[in-house]
């Protein structure tokens, strides 16, 4: 990434004279504040931690010449510098991390649009693949972010997006001081993602990831690991159905599989009503096909694994099976979300987990909103000993700002 920021520099201080009068035009500020509040009653060893999460990503977005835009976006958690000493600009400055520094060229060859550089990447709500800040679950602040380029190609019947680069992650390990976050960047990513507009109401989409790990312990580890998966989406008028299946794979060659690769389904239906919103959902995982999806669904269950880093379906250790029925409820600008769960180990060896749920959010305007929720979790005799905690109760408290 230094190499690549002092190429950038190097580019802006030989631009020409006549261009360098246009740079920086069309220049707006952008980012978030997230703020999470979250209590766990009734847990008998904390599995699932009271606290406060605070995030604040800012940067800004400006167009530096015709069909060229440059992107930077810092990222800070924890304002209250938790476990560090001392109250000093220092220790706040080593709490910022650079989460996007990139550029965008626009009508590439007439046809394709790059991004270079540092770059969030994927859908928030995807089971799969998501580079990126997540919202609503407490305990994820550190958003990963890829160092590298992005290709998309797209016309009113496909978009394929190719890309390449480094995955960076943040992991907070325990430090003298409280605790301190390590970076992470030694898998080498590729990734083929093609979206097809078969019909009016009918989508289609394959993709392809490998990460390949540059420092693997040959003895111990495989040096690629990937996933790759289809999905279909199903959407004439208010209904939306959609099927996802993936599948992982392990090799010291690129997609070798072994005989016990995971794999994952998930299915999807909804019918928009105006006011009313009726849904439900259903997930098979075998093992875990992808650490970098973002489907935590819940706040006790999916919220407990995704507090502790642990991908949710490692709910148990061979998969998962869920259910889920709810039903969203629009007045003025609140939303009212209702939800029942089911949860069992992939192979039904365990009795079930049942939790519910109720959300409010309220959407002050188009940039500003507040959200609370309360969770209940009946957790089975499987979950009670692999977590050692009991029945929890869980609520959440919090506001999301978007500029």
């Amino acid at each position: 990434m230094k190499k690549l920021l002092g190429l950038l520099l190097a580019m802006t201080m030989a631009w020409p004279v006549t261009a360098s009068a246009e740079v920086l035009k069309n220049v707006d500020l952008k980012g978030e504040i997230q703020t999470i509040a979250s209590d766990a009653r009734h847990d008998k060893n904390a599995v699932y931690k009271s606290g406060t999460n605070f995030r604040v990503l800012a940067g800004l977005s400006a167009d530096l010449v015709e069909d060229v835009r440059a992107n930077v976006l810092f990222q800070y958690n924890d304002a209250w510098l938790s476990g560090t000493e001392g109250n000093t600009v220092q220790n706040y400055w080593d709490e910022v991390r650079l989460a996007e520094a990139n550029v965008v060229l626009s009508n590439l060859f007439c046809c394709l649009e790059a991004t270079v550089g540092r770059q969030f990447y994927g859908d928030e709500d995807s089971a799969v693949m998501y580079l990126g800040p997540n919202h609503y679950v407490f305990g994820m602040n550190n958003a990963p972010s890829l160092d590298g380029a992005k290709l998309v190609y797209s016309d009113d019947f496909k978009t394929f997006t190719m890309l390449a680069g480094k995955l960076v992650t943040y992991t907070t390990v325990p430090s003298p001081t409280g605790s301190s976050t390590v970076v992470d960047d030694n898998w080498t990513v590729y990734g083929l993602d093609l979206k097809l507009n078969l019909t009016d109401t009918l989508t289609a989409q394959v993709y392809g990831y490998d990460f390949m790990n540059s420092k693997y312990d040959a003895a111990r580890e495989k040096r690629h690991n990937g996933f790759y998966g289809a999905k279909a989406t199903f959407a004439p008028e208010a209904a939306t159905l959609s099927a996802e299946y993936a599948r992982g794979y392990e090799a010291n060659r690129l997609f070798r599989e072994g005989h016990n690769s995971p794999y994952m389904v998930k299915v999807d239906a909804a019918l928009n009503m105006d006011v009313i919103t009726p849904r439900a959902a259903f997930y098979y995982a075998k093992d875990v096909v992808s650490p970098f999806g973002n489907y935590y669904p819940g706040l006790a269950i999916g919220h407990v694994l995704a507090g502790d880093d642990t991908p949710f379906a490692e709910y148990s250790g061979d998969g998962v099976r869920m259910f889920n029925v709810g039903v969203d409820y629009v007045w003025n600008k609140f939303v009212f979300s209702l939800d029942g769960f089911s949860f069992q180990d992939r192979t039904a060896k365990d009795s079930s987990t049942w939790e519910a749920d109720l959300v409010a959010k309220y959407n002050h305007n188009d940039y500003v909103q507040l959200f609370a929720g309360i969770g209940y979790a009946k957790y089975s005799t499987g979950v009670k000993e692999a977590l050692d905690t009991k029945d929890n109760t869980v609520g959440q408290l919090g506001m999301l700002i978007k500029f």
